[in-house]
């Protein structure tokens, strides 16, 4: 049995039993993350500090523990689509955006590489080693159909799966036709997960799936006109995703299990800021 059809059948697998794979914050135990990029005149501010920030918990205003954005390692996940679409000019353009962000990664940093066709497979384990996954990406070759919603689920798992701050790109250039995870379940575990999503298309995104995703995690899709444009396309998410910020907070008077609705603003300026729209709870015990 090949080692991609192993791979999707854990994620089937793990399909029936989502929600108890899934972390879940307890609202009397556990810290909340949320990452933050704090936006003036479109450009990323710096210089935070906890007391910057005013964060509210359906309405109730929390004590911010911990603002940082420089001092954790970075686990990026590369999720790219080798469906049979992507022809040999755009297999270049996305080996050589892959690498050219494998080379912007410190030592302290670890990347990942998924790729999907009508199966998922992982190439690379996360890693410190980029060269392993350089030659993964070597490797890799286009065919078959496009299993989007499967390779978002599985690329968020491998970022949950250590500690860190996960960054997920996911690189397609078609809609979703042979998934066996439903949309829904993979974005309630989104809602879930610490894990920032961040979606790059071409042309007019066709994936209503790619935008709800990358909108639950804090992330952003990208809608280029071509796969030319993917090297600087990798570059600016890299960059802007060091300049978020991580906060943490103890939730406080707020209810346990449920949705919960977050706002993040900062005090006193009139600044952008984009974050997870919420996260879910789990009940006590």
């Amino acid at each position: 049995m090949t080692r991609p059809l192993l791979f999707v059948m854990a994620l089937m697998a793990a399909a029936g039993s989502l929600l108890a794979q899934v972390p879940a914050f307890s609202s009397k135990v556990e810290a909340v993350r949320v990452d933050v990029l704090v936006t003036e005149n479109g450009r990323p501010v710096r210089g935070l500090q906890a007391g910057d920030f005013d964060v509210l918990d359906n309405g109730v205003p929390q004590p911010v523990d911990l603002v940082s954005y420089e001092d954790i390692p970075l686990n990026v996940i590369l999720a790219f689509d080798m469906s049979e679409s992507l022809d040999q000019t755009s297999l270049d353009h996305l080996r050589n955006a892959g690498k050219t962000l494998l080379d912007g990664l410190n030592r302290d940093d670890r990347a990942a590489l998924v790729t999907f066709s009508h199966v998922v497979a992982q190439r690379a384990p996360l890693t410190s080693d980029f060269d392993r996954v350089r030659a993964a990406l070597d490797d890799a070759a286009p065919s078959g159909h496009t299993s989007l919603v499967d390779a978002s689920f599985a690329a968020m798992m491998i970022g949950e799966s250590d500690v860190g701050r996960s960054l997920v790109i996911v690189f397609s250039d078609g809609v979703d036709t042979t998934s066996w995870l439903s949309a829904e379940s993979v974005l309630e575990t989104a809602r879930r997960c610490d894990a920032v999503v961040y979606g790059v298309e071409v042309g007019k995104s066709r994936s209503g799936f790619s935008r709800e995703l990358t909108s639950a995690t804090g992330g952003r899709l990208m809608e280029i006109q071509s796969t030319r444009d993917l090297n600087a396309t990798f570059r600016a998410i890299l960059d802007e995703f060091r300049q978020r910020y991580l906060i943490s907070y103890s939730p406080k008077g707020v209810a346990g299990a449920g949705w919960h609705r977050l706002e993040v603003r900062v005090k006193g300026r009139n600044a952008a800021v984009k974050s997870r729209p919420g996260y879910l709870a789990a009940g006590p015990g």
